[in-house]
Parts: C-alpha cells; sequence; structure tokens
C-alpha cells in the first residue's frame, strides 16, 4: 500500500512541477471586452466571448483569454479545441447564467471546456443562478434535466485554480475523459437542500489531483465514479454535503474500475456521510481497489466511514440482488473526531463478492450521546493500532 501511495505522490509533484513551468511564461491578451462583451449581467455576451475564444485559439503563441471585473451573462456554450497553443483563460470578474432555468434546455451543461491540452483557467467566480431550478424541482413539477455548470471533458495538462463554483444547477464541476489535471484553490458553494449539486464529479480519468478546495453543496463533495485512476485528494474542507465518495459504482454490467485513490489531511463537517464506497446491488464486472484514506478529522459528521454495497437512494426500484463490484485493498488510517451518529464505521460488503484486504489503523471517533459502534458484513481485513469503535473486523 505505501508503495502505491508513493507513487501517487511522486505523480502529484511532478503534476504541479509541469504546470509550473508551462503556465509561467509571458502571453499575449485577448480581453472579451474588445469582442463586444458588456459587465452589466444583462448583455448576452456568449457570442463575444465565442469571438474571443477563435482569436485565442488560432493565435500561434500562447495567449491569455482575459475576462475583466464585472459580471459576464453567458447562456449554452462549448470552448473547443484542439488549439494551436496553451492558453490561459483568466477571470477577474463574474461569468453567471441566465436568470431562467429553461433557458440551458435539457442539454445536461452551461459551460463545456473541450479536446483542449495545455490549458488552465485562473480565477473567477461562476454563478449557475440555480435557486428557481431547485424550487422547480421541489415543487414536482415537470423541469428539464439540469445543468452541470462547468464541464471539462477530453483535456489532457490542465491546471484549474482559484475559481470559484456558486449554485449550480446540477453539478459544479464534471470532469470526464481527462489525463494530468489539477484543481487547486477552488471553492464550491450550494445549500445542503440543493439536489445533485456535487462538487465534483470525476469519470474516466487518470491523474488527477484536488488540492486545497472548500465544498460546501447538497450532494458529494467529491464524487469518483467509473474509471478513474491515479487520484490524489488533499486539503479539502467538505461540508455540508455527503462526503468524498467511490461511486456510485456497478450501475452497469460492463464498468472500468476505480483504480489508485489517496483522500488525505481533509475536513469533514457536519455532512450526511465521511469517506463512502458505494455500489449498487446487481451484477457488474466494476471494482475499486489500492485506496488510502488517511488523516481525517470529523467534525459532527454522520457515518464517517462506510461501505454500502446495496446503495439505492431513495430506496426505489432497488435491484436487491448481490453487488459484482469487487473492493478490495481499502486503508483508513488516522481518522479522528466526532460522529453524528454512534454507528461510526460501516462495512457492508457485498454476500457473492466479499470485501478483502480492508485495513483500520489508528482510528478515534467519539460520539457526543454515548460509545460508538462498527458493523462489518462480508468483510476480511485486519486492524493495526487502536481502533475506536471496537473493530468488527
Amino acid at each position: 500500500m505505501a508503495h502505491y501511495t508513493n507513487h501517487l505522490m511522486l505523480l502529484f509533484l511532478a503534476t504541479i512541477s509541469f504546470f509550473s513551468s508551462t503556465f509561467s511564461k509571458d502571453a499575449s491578451s485577448i480581453n472579451v471586452l474588445s469582442f463586444g462583451a458588456k459587465p452589466n449581467g444583462k448583455f448576452d455576451s456568449t457570442t463575444s466571448f465565442l469571438k474571443a475564444w477563435s482569436n485565442a485559439c488560432k493565435s500561434k503563441e500562447s495567449a491569455t483569454f482575459y475576462v475583466p471585473k464585472g459580471n459576464f451573462l453567458i447562456k449554452q456554450v462549448t470552448f473547443e479545441g484542439p488549439c494551436s497553443n496553451n492558453i490561459k483563460f483568466r477571470i477577474d470578474g463574474t461569468i453567471v447564467a441566465p436568470s431562467d432555468y429553461r433557458s440551458l434546455g435539457n442539454s445536461g451543461m452551461w459551460i463545456m471546456f473541450r479536446n483542449l491540452n495545455g490549458f488552465s483557467v485562473q480565477g473567477g467566480t461562476f454563478d449557475g443562478k440555480g435557486d428557481s431550478y431547485w424550487r422547480c424541482r421541489k415543487s414536482g413539477s415537470s423541469c428539464p434535466a439540469g445543468a452541470r455548470s462547468i464541464t471539462f471533458s477530453s483535456c489532457n495538462d490542465l491546471k484549474v485554480s482559484g475559481l470559484t463554483s456558486l449554485n449550480s444547477q446540477a453539478m459544479h464541476i464534471a470532469v470526464d475523459h481527462c489525463k494530468n489535471i489539477l484543481f487547486k484553490n477552488v471553492k464550491i458553494d450550494a445549500p445542503s437542500t440543493s439536489p445533485n449539486t456535487d462538487g465534483f464529479n470525476v469519470i474516466l480519468s487518470t491523474g488527477v489531483t484536488v488540492s486545497q478546495a472548500i465544498i460546501s453543496t447538497g450532494d458529494d463533495c467529491i464524487a469518483l465514479s467509473q474509471g478513474n485512476t491515479n487520484v490524489w485528494i488533499e486539503h479539502i474542507t467538505c461540508g455540508p454535503g455527503h462526503g468524498i465518495s467511490i461511486g456510485s459504482l456497478g450501475a452497469y454490467k460492463n464498468e472500468a474500475g476505480v483504480h489508485n485513490v489517496t483522500v488525505t489531511d481533509s475536513i469533514f463537517e457536519g455532512t450526511q456521510n465521511g469517506v463512502r464506497i458505494k455500489s449498487w446491488a446487481q451484477p457488474s464486472n466494476g471494482y475499486a481497489s489500492n485506496i488510502v484514506f488517511r488523516n481525517l478529522t470529523m467534525k459532527n459528521a454522520n457515518n464517517p466511514i462506510i461501505i454500502d454495497q446495496n446503495y439505492c437512494p431513495g430506496d426505489k426500484s432497488c435491484p436487491h440482488q448481490n453487488s459484482g463490484v469487487k473492493i478490495s485493498k481499502v486503508s483508513y488510517e488516522h481518522i479522528r473526531g466526532t460522529s453524528a451518529c454512534p454507528h461510526a464505521i460501516n462495512l457492508d460488503c457485498s454476500k457473492s463478492n466479499p470485501c478483502e484486504g480492508i485495513k483500520l489503523q489508528d482510528i478515534d471517533l467519539v460520539y457526543g450521546e454515548g460509545s460508538t459502534t462498527s458493523t462489518c458484513n462480508n468483510v476480511g481485513g485486519i486492524n493495526s493500532g487502536v481502533v475506536i469503535p471496537k473493530s468488527c473486523l
């Protein structure tokens, strides 16, 4: 376990070094105001942004796409590559979505960056204006699918720093089919009652680092779905929200696995879960292996440590089978703090495909109104050091 953790750390340090050298060079600046954008939050600046993007993307030298101070109304848009150079997307202002949620339709996205290499986003605020959409959802009315605020698709060697995402209709930041991507000093904020507003949702990507993020939302702070490898998550403050999750896995019979993930030096405050692995109870060839949760602090978090292989939100249309997802080599190390419920450790694994290689090391989780407990179903593993509550392994 130490070998692949050290490997991930080396990848993380290499990523930082690469981005420092790649994006420190001077670049020509392309200001969206020069293409007709207006910073009043009312004028539709979408076409202006696309014209500026076209100029930046075609530039033969490194270019800075610059959004100055002010509020810029942007409708659904895709910033498409490949480009002729490395582009820095620098934002000093706020990009706002239309106040009418229906204008984004059923596409599922608001702003997308696609097919880009050696690209960076620096600063800025993205305001998804999700309030009215959430009200529609809660009323039971017929609503659109809901839009992710920011999507990175098929991007390589990407750095995102200093960005703030507010009140996304659905997921705040979605990452799919990306390689070598760093998120640093990101802030995500939405009410705890906002539905399906994951902070980060990552799928089919490799070499992903999330560092120094503050995430308050109505769903998972970070969710790692199928096909993710070599993921490093550190210095996260999560809450409110549903914690940091691997999954849900096993939604499909044929599914790529999750491998080599480290979550370290993070705080969970008032969350519905702490660190969670979740899979549907049905056949699947998916898996989760070589996972490390280390140096974590729980502050009145529900379910601080949980594996749920009978995942079925809302208990509606549950498959009621056995999960085919294989969970192995998962280490929980130095996890301390307070649980909001007496059940601090719950490892509920598949009857037909038990969890293997689970490790509990130096765990100290207390409950203010009494003692904490642990439960294990279909789990094999070991304990190391003092484990509170008394380990069920």
